[in-house]
C-alpha cells in the first residue's frame, strides 16, 4: 500500500519551458551546444558542489561579453508560471489524507532565488510538505540512485510503498529500477491536479 508520494518540482508543479529556455541560454552565450566541461560545471552546481559566485564567474570569464544580469536572466530563462491550483491540489492532499509528501528536485541556487522573488506562495508551498529536498542543499542529484536511496533511508521507507513523480525518464527509470512506483507526467498534456485519476490503480 502506498503510503508517500514523493514529488518532482520543475514541470510538475512549476512549469517550465526546457525547450525555449535552453535556446535562449545558449544564444545568450553565442554557442550552439553547451560543451561538456560546463555541462559537468552546471551538475556540480546544481549538486551544491561550486558557489553561486564561482559559478557565474565560470561563465562570465569564459564568455567576455555577458554581463554578470545578463547571465542570470538567461540562466533562469526556462522558469515559468505556477498554477495556483496546484498549491489548492497539494494543500487539499495534505489536509485531507494520510500519505507522507516528499518533495525532491534538481534545483539550484539561482533558481530558487528566482522563485522566492516571483512566487509570492513558495513559502506555503514547502509548508505543505513533510520533507522537502533540494538537489543543491542535499549534495546528491537525480537519476542518480544515491539520492533515492537517501530518501527511502531517512525516512525508514520500503520502496514499494512510494510513489514518485516526475517529468524526466533518466529520473523515472532509476525509481523503477528501486521498485518505486511512478508516474512519468508529461509537461502540459497532463497536470498533477489529476494524480487520483491517471494513477487510481496504484492507489
Amino acid at each position: 500500500m502506498l503510503s508517500t508520494i514523493i514529488f518532482d518540482f520543475g514541470n510538475v508543479f512549476i512549469n517550465l519551458d526546457l525547450d525555449k529556455g535552453t535556446e535562449a541560454f545558449l544564444n545568450t552565450l553565442g554557442v550552439s551546444a553547451l560543451p561538456q566541461e560546463l555541462q559537468n560545471t552546471n551538475d556540480a552546481y546544481e549538486m551544491g558542489l561550486i558557489s553561486t559566485e564561482d559559478f557565474i564567474t565560470t561563465y562570465t570569464t569564459r564568455f567576455k561579453h555577458l554581463e554578470r544580469h545578463t547571465f542570470i536572466d538567461a540562466w533562469n530563462a526556462i522558469l515559468k508560471d505556477f498554477p495556483r491550483k496546484r498549491l489548492d491540489f497539494l494543500k487539499d492532499l495534505k489536509q485531507n489524507t494520510s500519505y507522507q509528501l516528499v518533495l525532491l528536485s534538481n534545483t539550484n541556487t539561482l533558481h530558487i532565488d528566482w522563485i522566492k522573488q516571483n512566487i509570492p506562495f513558495y513559502e506555503a508551498f514547502k509548508d505543505c510538505f513533510d520533507a522537502f529536498y533540494l538537489s543543491h542543499e542535499i549534495n546528491l542529484r537525480k537519476p542518480d540512485t544515491a539520492i533515492f536511496n537517501f530518501v527511502l533511508d531517512t525516512h525508514s521507507l520500503a520502496p514499494e510503498t512510494c510513489l514518485f513523480i516526475d517529468d524526466n525518464a533518466a529520473n523515472i527509470a532509476t525509481a523503477n529500477q528501486l521498485d518505486i512506483a511512478t508516474w512519468h507526467i508529461t509537461p502540459y498534456e497532463e497536470d498533477v491536479t489529476t494524480l487520483f485519476t491517471k494513477t487510481a490503480h496504484l492507489f
